[in-house]
């Protein structure tokens, strides 16, 4: 059998959002009611998509990271799971900052990210709505996903499966482009040598 891929996921936003809780949702398929806020873990998870074998290994940041340590999370991971909670719009509002670190972080790469609200089962508290999140997202060029860890309602797994098959698609266009540079070295390598023989 082939060597699974592996695909890095780091998991950001403000603290209190549910990071954790869309972790343990999509790995588990269960809720857990008590975390530690100043936790940071990271998980290991077999999956097949799109037939494929994929290990992913899932980030996920305490949220109050200092800078130094964010930087290095956001150099790490290959894409990212950027959560807000739809009944704080404040935490909204750190999306677009939050986005200007990451690509500030991956230049020269392009960024692959998902945005996602989170808490999609408190209707009745809601501050952001869906139509703000689609307009964000598509400003950002990424996809968006609402949803609820504490329900599981909503595409939790879906969103973390689109994101490592953006990843996969990213590397292909990469990888194409990388052959495709190396090609055109050595064509011009010989074209040179083909010159200097032929003067």
């Amino acid at each position: 059998m082939a060597k699974s891929a592996e695909i890095k996921l780091a998991v950001f936003g403000r603290a209190g959002v549910g990071k954790s809780a869309l972790v343990v949702r999509f790995l588990t398929k269960r809720f857990i009611w008590e975390y530690d806020p100043t936790l940071e873990s990271t998980y290991r998870h077999q999956a097949v998509i799109d037939d494929e074998s994929v290990t992913m290994e899932i980030l996920d940041t305490a949220g109050q990271e200092e800078m130094l340590q964010r930087e290095g999370h956001m150099r790490w991971g290959d894409g990212f799971v950027i959560v807000y909670d739809i009944t704080d719009r404040g935490s909204f509002e750190e999306v677009l900052p939050l986005k200007s670190l990451l690509e500030e972080a991956k230049k020269p790469k392009q960024l692959t990210m998902m945005l996602v609200g989170n808490k999609a089962d408190l209707e009745h508290a809601r501050q952001v709505s869906t139509e703000e999140g689609e307009r964000l997202a598509a400003e950002l060029s990424c996809g968006f996903y609402e949803c609820s860890a504490c329900t599981g309602e909503g595409s939790v797994s879906e969103a973390f499966l689109e994101l490592c098959r953006e990843v996969r698609r990213r590397r292909m266009v990469q990888g194409k482009a990388r052959r495709r540079s190396s090609t055109t070295h050595v064509k011009q390598a010989i074209n040179k040598m083909l010159t200097k023989i032929s003067s």
